[in-house]
């Protein structure tokens, strides 16, 4: 059929407007205020529930209605939001007409290969180790040069071992409770097919820059029908192309729903590469726009879908127990198997920048300014990766590293879109009221020691207490204090500590680097474990207010002999550490002012 103007669009939607449209012209948030929970209804994804009021999946997902408005047939939908879907589109003319050779290699690969095998890169130096013990393999590794004679499908290798199973793995294998975690979270109820049919936004190869489908009536040498649109397919999939787009939506993208489940199932059972995993399903993902098989909102809508379906699966108490044996099963399985191998994602610098504009794409943003709602049951996203937090705790850091409100797809009913797991995964954004965190020694993993890297604001204050470690790397302004009432927290810049006081009453606090701290610093017991270092040409803890000690309080000082270290100024310094413990090898002579403590170390 020819290109359709929006305007002829926008005529065929007047013309049809009393046949019975999939979704409606109206948006369905004012219509499903009393719809269950998506993690109560996950259930009702099924084929033969195509509205927003029969199916919680394209409930979730009807923010796409503020964008588009699905039509009567594949092709007479009407774009709603002209800025949102041109620059949706013009990112797919700008990904597909840059790409390199080898960006075509990897799509191909990506779109063939089994998408839980795919994911399993996250684990990074982790991966072999699990292929080994999942069995896990496939037959796609390489790609072909220009368009293949046929389509070609993912198949267990003719030399892989026996029992060996595509995806994640079999489930008689020694890591067999994860792979069944996996294909769990995959299972019956986790397609994205009923909101393709729902939906119905063609792919970006089928339409121009205004989503508008171009279809020019003419077939190609391979018999598919020629669309005019500037975004072309890598040649190594023209043959993997349906030729029924009624039954071929876009949105949204099946391979990022599949990515997402897979790298949040692997997450689960291994916590200790959660935001390594959620990069790589971010940066797989991104593989279906350098195919030109799909645009951003294709992305952004299978993200969307895959979490909200994760968290209701985990959250399903039919689950509960699988859950619980895959993640035992892999701390047991990894407490002893050999790390190999390269990181593709070892910098969090580096993941940072591959996840935080691909959480939006950079689509016009509107002037919502909507409070963030965690969705019910998104806590169990970050019950291992957080075992430490309550429920309670963990919905408190969703809700505070979430995007905010305005971005297109991103304010669905229950906001999953705006849920940020990557950063998440860092710890609180803010304390928008006082926070006790208790980590224990004696748990081992993730529930003795863990770092916190986001840059914590809000009102409310810090109280760490049991005997495990946590670390503060942000550039903190919290205003409510901190509290140290036991273990140890190490303060690992300058800002740590926010902007209030400092008590010590117990435990170890751990000063590496220069310390600014903008109330009162208190010590009444525990340690002050301060380390020399060259770079630190003040003091290592400067008190905005006054430093006051107790009798039972214990600098530990760190470092080689030879220079003096100022480690306290203050508007005034009160008492004096009960004990200073230097060094082997080593003795400590403490100078009080009534403004700074000074240490010089030399040899005994």
């Amino acid at each position: 059929m020819p290109a359709l103007s929006r305007r002829a669009l926008l005529r065929a939607a007047v013309a049809t407007a009393a046949a019975p449209a999939l979704l409606g012209s109206r948006p369905v948030f004012a219509a499903t205020t009393s719809a269950l929970p998506f993690v109560d209804s996950y259930k009702t994804n099924l084929t033969g529930n195509l509205t927003a009021e029969t199916n919680a999946a394209v409930r979730a997902l009807s923010g796409m209605q503020r964008l588009w408005q699905t039509g009567t047939a594949w092709n007479t939908g009407t774009v709603l939001d002209e800025p949102a879907l041109r620059a949706n589109l013009r990112y797919c003319v700008r990904v597909t007409a840059h790409r390199s050779a080898a960006d075509e290699a990897r799509a191909f690969i990506q779109d063939r290969q089994h998408q839980s095998y795919a994911a399993i890169a996250g684990l990074g130096p982790l991966a072999a180790a699990y292929k080994a013990g999942a069995l896990a393999v496939t037959g796609i590794t390489t790609a072909p040069t220009g368009t293949p004679a046929t389509k070609i499908d993912d198949a267990v290798p003719a030399d892989a071992p026996a029992g060996s199973a595509l995806g994640a793995g079999s489930p008689t294998s020694a890591l067999g409770q994860v792979v069944t975690l996996v294909n769990t979270v995959r299972g019956s109820y986790s397609s994205g097919n009923p909101s393709k049919a729902a939906y119905q936004y063609p792919r970006p190869w089928r339409m121009n820059e205004r989503s508008e489908v171009a279809d020019t009536g003419v077939l190609d040498e391979l018999g598919f029908p020629i669309y005019n649109s500037p975004v072309k397919v890598v040649p190594q999939l023209l043959r993997q192309r349906s030729t029924t787009p009624a039954e071929d939506g876009g949105f949204p993208s099946g391979h990022t729903n599949a990515f997402h489940l897979a790298a949040l199932a692997y997450a689960y059972a291994v916590p200790e590469r959660f935001q390594e995993l959620v990069t790589a399903a971010f940066d797989l993902a991104e593989t279906r726009i350098v195919a030109g098989m799909h645009s951003p909102v294709d992305v952004i809508g299978g993200r969307i879908l895959a979490t909200a379906l994760t968290a209701a699966i985990l959250n399903d108490p039919a689950n509960a127990a699988l859950k619980a044996a895959a993640r035992a099963q892999a701390q047991a399985y990894f407490a002893t198997a050999k790390a190999d191998g390269t990181d593709a994602y070892a910098s969090r610098a580096a993941n940072a920048r591959i996840v935080n504009p691909k959480l939006t794409y950079g689509l016009p943003r509107g002037r919502s300014t909507a409070p963030m709602t965690v969705p019910a049951g998104a806590e169990v996203l970050l019950e291992t990766r957080q075992p430490y937090l309550s429920a309670e705790q963990r919905r408190e850091v969703l809700r505070t590293t979430a995007l905010g409100a305005g971005w297109p797809l991103l304010d669905g009913p229950e906001n999953w879109g705006r849920l940020n797991l990557f950063a998440a995964a860092d710890g609180y954004g803010a304390f928008d009221r006082d926070v006790t965190v208790s980590l224990d020694a004696a748990a081992g993993g993730l529930a003795a020691a863990d770092t916190w890297r986001n840059d914590i604001a809000g009102r409310g204050g810090l109280v760490k207490s049991g005997t495990g470690t946590l670390t503060l790397t942000g550039d903190n302004s919290y205003r409510g204090g901190t509290t140290l009432a036991g273990g140890v927290l190490v303060a690992g810049s300058s800002a740590a500590l926010g902007s209030g006081d400092v008590l010590v009453a117990g435990g170890t606090l751990a000063v590496t680097e220069e310390l600014r701290l903008g109330g009162d610093y208190r010590q009444s017991a525990g340690t002050l474990a301060a380390t020399v270092s060259s770079h630190c040409r003040g003091g290592l803890i400067d008190v905005r207010g006054d430093a006051v000690l107790g009798t039972h309080s214990v600098l530990e000082i760190h470092g080689d002999a030879g220079r003096d270290l100022t480690v306290l100024r203050a508007h005034r310094v009160t008492g004096k550490f009960g004990q200073v413990v230097a060094p082997a090898g080593l003795k400590a002579t403490v100078t009080y002012s009534r403004t700074a403590i000074t240490v010089r170390l030399r040899r005994a």
